[in-house]
């Protein structure tokens, strides 16, 4: 079984093929950005992207990519260590307060800017909605994600 992660190919190990995603994505390779949160899909701390869609890696198996291109935070900036767009507009607007929610809303940021460069306000909303921050920094979110609009588009 072969993934892609962060453009790099990996065979994966009968072994780890029903493990979860984010358990092999932190375990097996070191990539902990995405993070365990509520385990059941439903706050978005583990979101990364999986063929350019925004997914929850802790209810999703690895045997479920198999094929498939992976990206996690640690693959966003560039080889000579550039941010992507989104995360330099999340330090220029202070978003990350505790960050343990930070790497999920960004990749699941990331997805949208990625389908759709010049969100509106709603769409914004609708990309975000299943995505938690227990520090309340949803505004900032999403003027982040206005701000890295207008750069990349």
């Amino acid at each position: 079984m072969r993934i892609v992660i962060n453009g790099k190919a990996r065979t994966i190990p009968e072994e780890w093929r029903e493990e979860t995603l984010l358990f092999v994505l932190r375990e097996h390779y070191g990539l902990v950005a995405a993070k365990f949160g509520c385990g059941a899909g439903l706050c978005g701390a583990c979101a990364v992207i999986v063929d350019g869609e925004a997914i929850r890696s802790c209810i999703t198996s690895v045997e479920d990519v198999e094929g498939k291109s992976i990206r996690t935070l640690e693959g966003l900036s560039k080889d000579d260590g550039t941010l992507h767009p989104l995360q330099q507009a999340w330090i220029d607007h202070a978003v990350p307060q505790c960050g343990y929610c930070q790497a999920g809303q960004i990749m699941s940021a990331v997805a949208l800017l990625e389908q759709n460069p010049r969100p509106d306000e709603d769409e914004i909303d609708a990309a975000m909605s299943g995505n938690l921050c227990r520090c309340g920094t949803y505004r900032r979110i999403k003027s982040a994600i206005r701000n890295a609009a207008e750069v990349t588009s």
